[in-house]
């Protein structure tokens, strides 16, 4: 007994869908669904639809089980051409030919399918050995007294830094009040005339 579903006028060109065809003649439908599931051709996409209308067929139709559908044959033939006008130079134009398919998929009982199990275990992950540390040529206790001694040196010329802001600062603002003495000088001056 077989089963059959046709897919009629696809728009895709029957020498492509027939690439994807011969991959899954001969194959269990719950295998070859899957494979055209993840296939990046336009194809494989239209292809998977009349797959599952036929599996769709044997389950309502003949009560049969999906998963022990095979793909006995996948047939491609050329549908409809649709010509379309592609402008050209000089006022021409050339006639282009979208193609169709007539895609017809014949499913036949089988052997349930089952996935492949392995009783294999997982092989061992190899071991590494860890890194070997490089040895300082001082001893801990002299390289701690450096680092005490470096952040002395940096405290005091943090300290020598802002000892010498806040003198710019100062004379910055020393110079400002002069001024302003010789203004108050001038004035009572001229009070004085």
């Amino acid at each position: 007994m077989e089963v059959r579903a046709v897919g009629k006028r696809l728009r895709v060109p029957p020498r492509k869908a027939r690439v994807v065809a011969n991959e899954i003649k001969g194959k269990h439908a719950v295998l070859a669904l899957a494979e055209l599931r993840y296939h990046p051709s336009k194809g494989a996409r239209l292809i998977r639809k009349v797959l599952r209308s036929a599996v769709g067929n044997a389950v309502e139709n003949h009560d049969l089980q999906p998963d022990s559908l095979i793909v006995r044959n996948v047939l491609v033939d050329e549908g409809w051409r649709l010509k379309r006008l592609k402008p050209r130079a000089m006022g021409r134009g050339n006639i282009i030919l979208r193609r169709t398919s007539h895609i017809t998929v014949i499913l036949e009982p089988g052997e349930p399918f089952e996935a492949p199990r392995s009783n294999a275990k997982p092989k061992p992950r190899p071991k590494f050995e860890e890194p070997k540390k490089k040895k300082s040529k001082k001893p801990k206790e002299e390289a701690a007294e450096e680092v005490v001694a470096e952040t002395t040196d940096e405290q005091a010329t943090a300290s020598e830094a802002e000892a010498a802001d806040t003198g710019q600062e100062e004379a910055e603002a020393a110079p400002a009040e002069e001024p302003e003495a010789a203004d108050d000088e001038t004035s009572s001056e001229e009070n004085k005339e």
